[in-house]
């Protein structure tokens, strides 16, 4: 199984400008997460970034770096072109790690690119991790997924899917309570394996209207026919960092040792 790492990295942020290199125990995050890919069975890693900083940090760390354009609407823009640029092959296999994910499991990058080995059939491969609280699976920054008995996505919404009609008939505050009995809710995890020839059909796609309401990229792919198989995650993700408030605790996380975060929004 060969596959190869990209790991997006943009300098503007709304709420964290320069995120890639905010320093966290040491080193840029940026720098956490490619040692974390390294880690990994890739055969490349590579960082992929617009701005000239960023690719200076990165190469100062000894990563491959692939300059892209400075307007792709979205993350998979940029590893389509990625992809391009490197001449990479149809059934050719790329991961696409988060540039904001410093505690990233190295065995969640192989296991998005062992699915994508073991089932013919799918164009992507991402993760999932079960739900515990109600607060969670009502809240529409956590992203919900329902999948098949075969484990491909049926649907990705921030909605609270599927919706226990008996037990939330009369809501009020659930915060802290357990998920009905006999539901399985399932978080999204936001790391994706494709096959090169995805991310190619994928860009020649309009914006769907599904994607569009949820502000979901992947419902462009489930519109568009693609299969998408959703494992559960083998090992559970610490979370990224989008807020300063993420910042601190990952930080502290990092200051203590404790390598791990609890499941929130």
């Amino acid at each position: 199984m060969s596959f190869t790492v990209v790991i997006p990295a943009r300098y503007a942020s709304t709420r964290l400008p320069g995120k890639p290199l905010l320093e966290i125990g040491g080193q840029t995050m940026i720098e956490h997460v490619y040692n974390r890919a390294c880690e990994s069975g890739a055969a490349r890693v590579i960082v992929a970034t617009d701005d000239d900083r960023i690719a200076s940090a990165a190469e100062g760390f000894g990563a491959e770096v692939v300059m892209t354009a400075a307007d792709h609407a979205s993350g998979t823009d940029r590893l389509e072109e990625v992809a391009r640029t490197l001449g990479l092959g149809p059934e050719e296999r790329i991961v696409n790690v988060q540039g904001d994910e410093p505690l990233i499991p190295s065995a969640l990058i192989n296991q998005v690119a062992a699915n994508l080995d073991r089932h013919p059939d799918a164009s992507i491969a991402t993760l999932c991790e079960p739900i515990e609280r109600t607060d969670l699976v009502l809240n529409p920054n956590v992203v919900k997924v329902v999948r098949g008995h075969d484990g491909f996505a049926l649907y990705f919404s921030r909605a609270p899917i599927p919706w226990a009609r008996e037990a939330w008939q009369h809501l009020s505050s659930v915060a802290g309570e357990g998920v009905p009995q006999g539901i399985q809710y399932l978080r999204h995890i936001g790391i994706y394996g494709y096959r090169v020839k995805l991310l190619h059909d994928f860009v020649s796609w309009s914006p769907s209207p599904l994607e569009q309401a949820e502000s979901l990229e992947q419902l462009r792919a489930l519109e568009n026919g693609a299969r998408i198989h959703v494992d559960i995650a083998s090992e559970r993700p610490a979370g990224g960092v989008d807020t300063p408030e993420d910042l601190e605790r990952m930080r502290k996380v990092f200051a203590d040792g404790l390598l791990e975060v609890e499941q929130d929004a």
